[in-house]
């Protein structure tokens, strides 16, 4: 894994060093998402519901054993020719032998990834046999000797200006960098080919059982052309992407199309069923239809892997994922690129070509994309946990999956520890020791921890409810104000507020690849929160990776009722309380005169996508804007706080798109739900705010006494998820300029230069 992981890192290294490489991938990923929304809204379209249509037809066609033979029989009864390949140079060896009965020097080819999954141009290529690409972005890249970089769009890490050198040099006259003239250029040198070409290969995005037919969609035509000119036509289709009826193959034909590229209707769907004689053609022409295995029988009994199988070969989730946003396919994959990458990558060309899996920020984001959802995160959990097994795990990721005990342990030494890891020597130590960035400041730890603080006694009433309250390590040991004051916005609410005996949500065990580990704290605080389900408590938490590890990953960890019932019952803090907004007479902790732009943490995406905060904001009487790239910020946890290429300063990569448009917005504060790690760099004077931003009126007076038995006053901030704390700047009066000193997190921002207006 030490090799692997290297190369990975230097890969990493050259693709960040080329920011206009970087700059065209992400405008075309942009492009892509913007798309894809458009479409929906305007078709109208019932996200959920047509996610779930869509994913029962997959289900139940990869999970039928009898579709791929019923399929074959159709086709050999329309008078087409079928075999199965159990491994791709099976497959290769049939066309070969016949391109060789052919005579044929060389092949067209159009729409097959399967074909690179295969490696069927390299495997004909040394038989003396050329397989010539004939659409655009595959063609560039067989010009440029490159692997395309992405499932729909392959050439999309290439701009027009290397383009036109590169067609320059190989056809040896002048072409501008225009797509006109590009297009003309290969226009011209394909259709020859075309014509005398007597073998064409085509993929097939979907085979229908019923009639033995098979459908191509493509957005150039050249896929009718290969299939209908040369005298043999072979189709190569994966067994998964066969289904049992033409309804279900119209479904599909619409997923592909508004998911890959934002499309209602791809601009050629071509239907091919047999192939009819030509007049004046002695010979007859066939139709050979290559069904391929190569380990997806292995993976349709596999109970995690079998979902990669659903994949509709959409690219969506490359156009969301902010690792591959940065690197791009010849880093972030191996033939098949991206975040669903990752597992066939490991299950059709084994652990080593996956190393890749490491790029992963455990973000979430594919699956919430995934018009099939699909749980790529979990799967590649997986593969990363082979890995581990495979090849041991670093050391700066077995400190991160200790941070329970780290937390407590500097909890117990605080504030000792605090000024200990504030000290640069031992910052330095730490990262030639434990892999943690010297740059990235380790959370400032509390002696006296929430639970301490609160000792169970709530001073609300059950009028409204009950409440367990998961504070996860932040809350607990970092920032016990942030979850006092989120109990008493609970209680005033008339909520009985409880804090429950359960340790941390654990995602880092996630993160880095061990599930078992995962699966065991999942099992001990379910233990804990099921019950308390049972006697009619809500679970909520101000961090929202717990709640996402509550309802989105206990449950495939530990399957049954008791994980259901408590994903059922888990809410973010925001989430649970925007009903009784009009209850609350919240007003502004800080000048609202200006703007609050609001970034959506990654896992908040999969539960609320930051709504409720807002709108919390918003009755405060803050002007709230969502400050978005549509990604993550970058810093994903703890994964931007390890040192190198695959830590801090690809996570700063990552980040740089969200930092340009703060630094470009008009925003006085910047907001968010989830825990941060260091103010602005460049501008001291702002700060990565929380929507802690809020006050209750001090004369109310909570109900639970202090630790002396006194009545304890009402707390002067709302709490909001984490944040920094705020103090004055020394030598200002109060109510000046305040200085934001950051007790703990994951998000470090660097916004430029300009003052912050106060």
């Amino acid at each position: 894994m030490r090799t692997g992981r290297s190369r990975l890192a230097a890969k990493v290294r050259q693709s960040i060093e080329e920011p206009e490489r970087i700059g065209k991938l992400w405008e075309a990923m942009d492009r892509a998402r913007a798309a894809r929304t458009t479409t929906i809204e305007k078709a109208g379209l019932d996200l959920p519901v047509f996610r779930e249509q869509v994913r029962s037809i997959k289900e139940t066609a990869v999970q039928d054993p009898t579709i791929a033979e019923a399929f074959a029989e159709a086709v050999r009864a329309n008078g087409g020719h079928v075999f199965f390949a159990s491994t791709g140079p099976e497959a290769v060896r049939y066309i070969l032998d016949l391109c060789r009965a052919e005579k044929a020097e060389f092949l067209v080819k159009s729409k097959s990834l399967t074909s690179e999954e295969i490696e069927m141009n390299q495997g004909l290529e040394a038989e003396g046999i050329r397989a010539i690409e004939t659409d655009l972005g595959e063609l560039l890249c067989q010009v440029a000797g490159e692997k395309p970089s992405h499932l729909v769009m392959p050439a999309i890490h290439m701009t027009s200006e290397r383009i036109a050198r590169m067609l320059t040099e190989v056809y040896k006259e002048p072409i501008a960098p225009e797509p006109s003239s590009i297009l003309s250029a290969v226009r011209a040198r394909l259709r020859p080919m075309f014509l005398a070409a007597n073998v064409g290969v085509t993929g097939a995005n979907i085979g229908v059982a019923e009639t033995g037919s098979i459908v191509v969609e493509t957005n150039e035509g050249n896929g009718r052309l290969v299939s209908s000119v040369p005298r043999i036509h072979i189709a190569l289709i994966g067994l998964e992407k066969i289904v049992r009826r033409w309804e279900d193959a119209a479904d599909l034909v619409r997923g592909h199309a508004i998911s890959a590229t934002g499309q209602r209707m791809t601009v050629y769907v071509s239907l091919i069923s047999q192939r009819q004689a030509v007049a004046g053609d002695p010979m007859g022409r066939e139709f050979h239809v290559i069904i391929l295995d190569n380990g997806r029988t292995r993976m349709r009994a596999d109970p995690i892997f079998k979902d990669a199988l659903n994949c509709i070969r959409c690219g969506a989730c490359m156009n969301i994922c902010p690792t591959y946003g940065v690197t791009g396919g010849h880093v972030f994959g191996h033939i098949y690129p991206g975040p669903i990458g990752i597992p066939w990558t490991a299950n059709v060309h084994g652990l080593e070509e996956a190393s890749f899996a490491h790029l992963c920020v455990s973000c979430g984001l594919c699956h919430e994309i995934c018009p099939v959802d699909i749980d790529i995160p979990f799967m590649i959990a997986k593969v990363k946990e082979q890995d581990v097994e495979a090849h041991g795990q670093p050391t700066a990721e077995r400190f991160f999956m200790a941070s329970e005990a780290f937390a407590k342990l500097a909890s117990l030494a605080a504030p000792l520890a605090n000024g200990f890891l504030e000290r640069g020597p031992m910052r330095l130590l730490m990262e030639w020791t434990l892999g943690v960035d010297r740059r990235r400041t380790l959370p400032a730890f509390t002696h006296r921890t929430l639970r301490s603080r609160f000792r169970n006694k709530s001073g609300g009433s059950e009028r409204a409810g009950k409440v367990a309250f998961f504070p996860d390590l932040y809350a607990e040991y970092n920032n016990p104000d942030l979850g006092l004051r989120a109990i008493e916005i609970l209680e005033r609410l008339g909520y009985s507020v409880m804090i429950p005996d359960v340790r941390w949500s654990g995602m880092p065990y996630v993160s880095y690849g061990q599930l078992g580990k995962a699966s065991k704290l999942a099992a001990a605080n379910l233990r804990v929160l099921a019950p308390l389900v049972d006697q009619g408590y809500d679970i909520v938490s101000t961090e929202p990776t717990a709640v996402y590890m509550l309802r989105k990953v206990y449950p495939k960890l530990q399957e049954g009722d008791r994980a259901a019932q408590v994903a059922d019952h888990s809410r973010g803090f925001f989430e649970f309380i925007e009903r009784d907004l009009s209850r609350l007479p919240l007003r502004p902790d800080r000048d609202a005169a200006g703007t609050v732009g609001f970034h959506i943490p990654c896992h908040d995406r999969a539960l609320s996508s930051g709504v409720p905060a807002m709108r919390f904001l918003e009755w405060a009487g803050y002007r709230v804007r969502p400050v978005e790239t549509g990604t993550c910020c970058g810093i994903a946890g703890t994964y931007g706080m390890k040192s190198g290429w695959l830590g801090y300063e690809l996570s700063m990569a990552v980040g740089e798109k969200l930092f340009d448009q703060f630094r470009a917005s008009d925003c006085t504060l910047i907001s968010t739900e989830s825990s941060r790690h260091e103010p602005d760099r460049d501008r001291p004077d702002t700060g990565l705010i929380t929507t802690g931003l809020l006050r209750l009126p001090r004369r109310e007076v909570s109900r639970r006494p202090d630790t002396r038995g006194r009545p304890r006053a009402a707390l002067p901030s709302v709490a909001g998820s984490r944040g920094p704390v705020l103090r004055r700047r020394r030598g200002r009066r109060r109510g000046r300029a305040l200085r934001c000193r950051p007790p703990a997190g994951r998000c470090q921002t660097k916004l430029g230069s300009a003052k912050r207006s106060t």
